[in-house]
């Protein structure tokens, strides 16, 4: 699987989904991720997508030349899940929420249409928030949850398993940002949590 052309020193690119690519590929969190044990890989990829066999084929396939290569990896591996695969991965999803500090009827309003949705499709509801800026997110969440909450259930499957997938390539990003800190530093017994990657921040 080739990468992508390369541009200038320090010039972000962007993988398969649009997510920016910071420059240096072969940086110290790709180096840090390349050589993790199997088991503690795959357990740091549950983190961004909650499918077993999505981790498991990440973990397997490393290393990884550049961020370019193993987002297009990941994002394949979304595109191959299936529907057994994508229902595991939707349950271990938490709603999106807002973060502290959001207005109080914005936090109301979010509460009343995320228990409404799930009720609706059995699941949380999932949405990758990047490229907006954090003033404009509650907006947007609301007004994105408002908005499927029309769609057939066949079409809001595949919606959230699209924007699963964009999720899982903005948190592998974190990922690779947050490990060499993360390394450096004894691993507690029972692992490393979604809270010590940053991968499961409210959206706004």
């Amino acid at each position: 699987m080739g990468a992508p052309p390369g541009g200038s020193p320090g010039e972000k690119s962007r993988g398969s989904s649009g997510v920016a690519v910071p420059g240096g590929d072969h940086g110290s969190g790709l180096a840090r991720f390349n050589s993790l044990a199997h088991d503690t890989a795959q357990a740091a990829l549950l983190h961004c997508c909650g499918s077993g066999r999505w981790a498991h084929r990440l973990a397997t396939h490393r290393p990884y030349p550049d961020r370019a290569a193993l987002l297009a990896a990941a994002d394949e591996a979304s595109y191959d899940l299936s529907q057994s695969d994508l229902t595991g991965a939707l349950a271990r999803e938490c709603s999106a929420e807002l973060a502290h500090g959001a207005p109080y009827a914005a936090l109301l309003a979010l509460d009343a249409a995320r228990a409404e949705y799930e009720r609706t499709f059995g699941h949380a509801f999932v949405i990758c928030l990047d490229g907006h800026p954090p003033e404009e997110r509650a907006d947007v969440l609301l007004a994105a949850i408002r908005r499927r909450m029309a769609h057939e259930t066949d079409e809001e499957r595949a919606i959230s398993a699209d924007e699963l997938r964009r999720l899982a390539q903005a948190r592998l990003v974190r990922l690779l940002d947050r490990l060499p800190a993360l390394m450096s530093r004894p691993v507690p017994p029972e692992g490393l949590s979604a809270d010590d990657f940053g991968l499961f921040a409210p959206v706004g």
